[in-house]
């Protein structure tokens, strides 16, 4: 709501200190007489209330209207950005009715892309599509380690695919990138919610609001990284079996993939010694990409046949070089934020004594 009231601190039945509730926080909650709240009381003393939902999960509705006018990826956009949101019941409407086309591409494209995401009924006008995934059971880091093993597989692969010329190997990375893409957007939903509910956020292990900024960040930059794998694997395909004069690439690929393991190895453990550790490597893959281009440019043969698709994957390798760094980066910060937190904390219970 974004207001701010004041309250008269009452006392009743001689021992018990009451506070009164905004009726418009009561009712924007959905809440009446006879429910619970939470009392989260924060290091700073502050005290944070929230309904009580344990046991009586609300399936949440919102209703989507397609456009005629604009094309199949904007609308499935939108859908997108309510399941973002945290709505478990999303019902698609097409006042003149879906094409065939339209309807293959929105249930193909929901089952493909948003985890937990299933069609429970439809008609000529409408599909109905709803939540069967309860995110709060699974923690914000289970869907970041997910999403990190496929990335890395992909990079993997795209290493043996460009040594051995495996088009077909390519081929199956670059379907990979949808199952990267369910991830990171299950990890957005979580982040959104922990930053409008603090129990939320402990449940799926979010250890302040602070952090869900970070956190967002870094799922972006992992979503990212597997766009350019998806990119790589692309031109290999296009490279139809070429693998000659590749192994400065290969090398550049083998520590790009090393930087992005232990960016996010720095993550898990909140390793600023790690991350400052990718960050002076990032510098020596960048150099090593700018050396490798040089020197594919001296090859007039090669370059003339395969030097610009090799050049857009040495460049691909570099930004994911250049993303693990930022991923260390952001680690660095927020292990910042959490020595801050623990001062101001150690602060507020010496003033106490």
């Amino acid at each position: 709501m974004g207001i701010s009231v004041k309250r008269k601190i009452q006392l009743t039945g001689g021992s018990t200190y009451i506070v009164s509730l905004p009726i418009e926080w009561v009712r924007d909650g959905g809440l009446s007489a006879g429910d619970t709240v939470l009392l989260n009381v924060k290091p700073d003393r502050s005290l944070v209330i929230t309904p009580d939902q344990d046991g009586q999960k609300k399936n949440v509705r919102s209703k989507v209207e397609m456009s005629a006018s604009a094309d199949k990826e904007e609308n499935f956009r939108t859908l997108v950005a309510n399941y973002l949101v945290g709505y478990d019941i999303i019902r698609i409407v097409s006042q003149g009715g879906f094409t065939a086309s339209e309807r293959k591409y929105l249930k193909e494209s929901a089952r493909k892309r948003l985890i937990g995401i299933e069609i429970v009924e439809e008609s000529r006008t409408e599909i109905i599509l709803q939540n069967l995934l309860n995110y709060q059971d699974i923690s914000l880091e289970k869907s970041l380690q997910s999403m990190f093993r496929i990335i890395h597989s992909m990079i993997e692969d795209s290493i043996v695919a460009l040594k051995e010329a495996d088009v077909e190997l390519a081929r199956d990375i670059v379907q990979r990138d949808n199952d990267v893409d369910k991830f990171y957007l299950l990890s957005v939903r979580q982040i959104k919610a922990a930053l409008d509910d603090s129990n939320i956020a402990q449940k799926i292990g979010i250890r302040s609001s602070k952090d869900c900024l970070g956190y967002s960040l870094i799922a972006k930059l992992m979503e990212r990284i597997g766009d350019h794998i998806h990119g790589i694997a692309l031109t290999i395909v296009q490279m139809d079996g070429y693998k000659d004069n590749n192994e400065d690439i290969i090398e550049m690929g083998v520590l790009s993939m090393r930087l992005f393991q232990e960016a996010f190895n720095s993550l898990l453990e909140i390793n600023t010694e790690l991350a400052n550790n990718v960050i002076r490597t990032s510098r020596m893959s960048s150099a090593l990409g700018s050396k490798i281009i040089q020197k594919s440019e001296l090859s007039e043969n090669t370059y003339c046949l395969y030097g610009e698709k090799q050049r857009k994957i040495i460049e691909s390798f570099q930004r994911i070089a250049e993303y693990s760094a930022d991923i260390a980066e952001m680690v660095i910060n927020m292990k910042a934020t959490e020595i801050k937190e623990s001062l101001s904390g150690e602060t507020q219970i010496l003033k106490q004594a």
